[in-house]
C-alpha cells in the first residue's frame, strides 16, 4: 500500500490527504497534537514512507522540517518527495510573466526562497511546486464577501495575481507520482487576474455590493508588500509535463464550483 507522509496538514495537505485515502492510500500528517516533528516517531514515519511531503513553511529561523530532518530526509527510502512552495520566491517582474528558469530572491519572502533552494539541495529527485494565491471551499473570495470582510484596493492599474484552485494543486501532485521529471513546477490557472475583479465577481455571485475601495496606504505594511509585487505565473511544464489539464482554468470557473459546494 503506498503511504504518504505529510509534513503539515493545512488546507492544501488535508484536501490531497482526503484524495488519497478515498483512494486506498494510508496518509500519516505531523501536527503539534498527534505527530510533533520532533517527536521520534516522525524519524520512524520517514523511513516508512513511500512517498513525503512537506508543506510546513519557513519560520524565522528558516525550515523547521529540514531543521530537524535533513539527514533522515536525505537517505530516507521514499519513491517520491516534494515539497509546496511559493511563487512569491519570484519576487516582483512589473506584471511580466515568470516561469520555472526565472531568477529567484530579492523579493519579500527571503525565508521561502532560502527554503526552496534548501529543498532543491536536499537530493536530486525533489519536486518542488511553486504556488501562488490558493483557494477553494470555505477559502474564496465568495467567504469572504458573504463575511462581510472582502476589500477591493486602489491598486496601481495593471496589478495582477495569479492564483489556483486548491483541487488542481491536488490533481497536479498526484499526476507527478507517476509523471514528470523531478524539479521545479509552477502551478497556476490560465488567467492572471486582480483581486478587484475577483472580488466583484464573488459579489456578482452572491447578489452583493462591491466593498468600497481603500487606499494601499491604508492597509497593513504586510498588505502593503503584497500590492508591491506584481507578476504573471506561467504554469507551462505543468500541463506538459505531468499531463495537466485544469479543471478550474480561470477564476470564474472556480468559484462557481465553490459556490455550489456552499
Amino acid at each position: 500500500m503506498p503511504h504518504l507522509l505529510i509534513f503539515g496538514l493545512g488546507y492544501t495537505a488535508s484536501r490531497l490527504a482526503t484524495r488519497l485515502r478515498a483512494d486506498g492510500w494510508e496518509v500519516t500528517g505531523t501536527s503539534r497534537a498527534t505527530l510533533p516533528l520532533d517527536d521520534p516517531r516522525t524519524v520512524s514515519a520517514i523511513a516508512g514512507a513511500t512517498h513525503i511531503l512537506s508543506s510546513v513553511p519557513p519560520g524565522a529561523e528558516g525550515d523547521p522540517v529540514l531543521a530537524l530532518h535533513t539527514e533522515a530526509l536525505r537517505t530516507a527510502p521514499a519513491r517520491w518527495l516534494g515539497y509546496l512552495s511559493s511563487t512569491g520566491v519570484y519576487g516582483d517582474a512589473a506584471g511580466a510573466w515568470v516561469d520555472e528558469a526565472s531568477p529567484v530572491g530579492g523579493g519579500r519572502r527571503d525565508a521561502r526562497t532560502a527554503a526552496d533552494l534548501a529543498w532543491q539541495a536536499l537530493r536530486p529527485d525533489v519536486r518542488i511546486f511553486r504556488l501562488p494565491g490558493i483557494y477553494g471551499p470555505g477559502r474564496s473570495a465568495l467567504d469572504r464577501v458573504a463575511a462581510g470582510t472582502a476589500t477591493r484596493v486602489d491598486a496601481p492599474t495593471g496589478q495582477v495575481f495569479s492564483r489556483i484552485h486548491v483541487d488542481d494543486i491536488v490533481a497536479a501532485v498526484v499526476a507527478s507520482f507517476t509523471r514528470g521529471a523531478p524539479g521545479l513546477y509552477n502551478l497556476a490557472d490560465d488567467e492572471p487576474a486582480s483581486g478587484n475583479i475577483v472580488t466583484e465577481h464573488a459579489c456578482d455571485l452572491l447578489g452583493r455590493p462591491y466593498p468600497p475601495l481603500s487606499p494601499i496606504a491604508s492597509l497593513s505594511p504586510m498588505a502593503q508588500g503584497f500590492y508591491a509585487e506584481n507578476r504573471r505565473v506561467a504554469a507551462t511544464k505543468m500541463k506538459r509535463d505531468l499531463g495537466l489539464r485544469l479543471r478550474y482554468p480561470d477564476y470564474r470557473s472556480g468559484l462557481r464550483a465553490c459556490l455550489a459546494e456552499r
